[in-house]
This record gives C-alpha cells, sequence and structure tokens, in this order.
C-alpha cells in the first residue's frame, strides 16, 4: 500500500482526496500547511505527494524546491487553480512531476498518480524488485506483494544480495564472503540457517518459493 502526504488547507478538497484515495486502497497523511508539510514529507517516507500550489507557511512550489535541493526523489502532483503556461513551467523548474488544474476528477489524478509511482520504481535505484517482491536499500522496506516483512539485519544482507543477482547462482562461498565476511571463522552451515529464515518469512502466507537450492553449489533466486 502506498503512502500518499496530501499539503493543502482547503478542507473539503482534503476530504474529497482523503476517500478517492483510501477508496483506491492508498494510506493517507495530511499536512495543511508548507511547513509541516516539508517537515512530514521529510520525516514520514511518502511514496508521493500531492501538495497545492498556494498554502501557509510554505508555497507548493517551495516545498517542492527544498525537497529536490535536499536530495529527495519523492514524487510530486502540484494543485493549481492556474492553468497559464508560465506557471506550468515554474512547477517543472521547482522539480515537480506533474501538474493538476482545480477543478479536476479523481479519475484523472489517480491516472496521474499511478504513472508518476510507476517511473518513480522505476527510476530509483534503491528499489529492487524480483516477481512480487521488493527490498528499498533506503528505508530498509521488504515488501512481498503489499505485506511488509521485517528482518534482521543479517537476513536483510542475505536478501539483499540474492536480490541484487536475480537468477544468478551464487556459491557458498561467494554469498559467505559477501554477508558475513572474508574473515568469518564460524560454522558454514550458517548459510542454512539463514536461507530457512528467509523462507519462512517469505513464505508466511504460503507464497510461492523464490530462494532454490542449487545442490552442491549454492543458492539462487528465481521462480
Amino acid at each position: 500500500m502506498s503512502k500518499i502526504l496530501v499539503v493543502e488547507n482547503e478542507q473539503k478538497l482534503i476530504k474529497f482526496l482523503q476517500e478517492g484515495l483510501k477508496y483506491q486502497g492508498y494510506e493517507v497523511i495530511v499536512a495543511e500547511d508548507g511547513v509541516i508539510g516539508l517537515t512530514m514529507a521529510r520525516e514520514s517516507r511518502p511514496d508521493l505527494i500531492i501538495i497545492d500550489g498556494i498554502l501557509p507557511g510554505l508555497s507548493g512550489l517551495e516545498v517542492s524546491r527544498r525537497l529536490r535541493l535536499s536530495g529527495e526523489r519523492v514524487p510530486i502532483i502540484l494543485l493549481s487553480a492556474q492553468d497559464e503556461i508560465n506557471d506550468r513551467v515554474a512547477g517543472l523548474d521547482a522539480g515537480v512531476d506533474d501538474y493538476l488544474v482545480k477543478p479536476f476528477s479523481i479519475e484523472d489524478l489517480l491516472i496521474r498518480l499511478k504513472a508518476c509511482l510507476r517511473r518513480s520504481n522505476e527510476d530509483d535505484p534503491d528499489l529492487l524488485r524480483f516477481l512480487d517482491l521488493s527490498l528499498n536499500r533506503r528505508t530498509r522496506e521488504i515488501k512481498r506483494g503489499d505485506r511488509t516483512i521485517e528482518l534482521t539485519a543479517t537476513e536483510y544482507d542475505l536478501l539483499e544480495y540474492l536480490i541484487s543477482n536475480s537468477r544468478e547462482v551464487l556459491t557458498r562461498e561467494q554469498i559467505l564472503q559477501r554477508v558475513w565476511g572474508y574473515n568469518f571463522g564460524g560454522d558454514s552451515n550458517i548459510i542454512e540457517v539463514y536461507v530457512r529464515y528467509l523462507r519462512l518469512k517469505l513464505e508466511a502466507n504460503k507464497e510461492k518459493r523464490l530462494i532454490q537450492t542449487v545442490r552442491g553449489v549454492g543458492y539462487v533466486l528465481k521462480e
């Protein structure tokens, strides 16, 4: 479930967006001025921001500009009552991904929202995907479909190595060196133990097995 931050101070529009987005399965959080919106954008790590151009505190353009200057790549859709070309250019210059003129339909917003999320997932170098499994290097969030999976640090490192090299057979020696280090002097069966831990968590809802054993060699992430 993607998290959407709505930065808006018009109550009717807030309610309209909350109802429409929640009905589509999105998690919605709200800020009613630009300063709070900027803080929530940095602390709550939303998947996308919908922000009004005119807000108390900081304008939507200024919030977008500050986020981009700090390196944030979260997709931003700017809402505006103006449809002049100069306004659109100003929005693009501030780093917004899309521009929606009021009034608008929820269907139009959803089309743009889904396109922004799709492009973000494709372009984000920190997001690794394999089938319905995703790993976000920036947030260390693991998901199987819509289900969030909690991993220990070592489980995470092992899964990151496997998903980074999906469909490639990794030998036991490669895995030991990459996950446990060159000087690891413990029991080499530690790999089997952690693969079992990962499988239990990844397959908790009876999902298909993704971590396959290559007998006598090692492991591979594949269908």
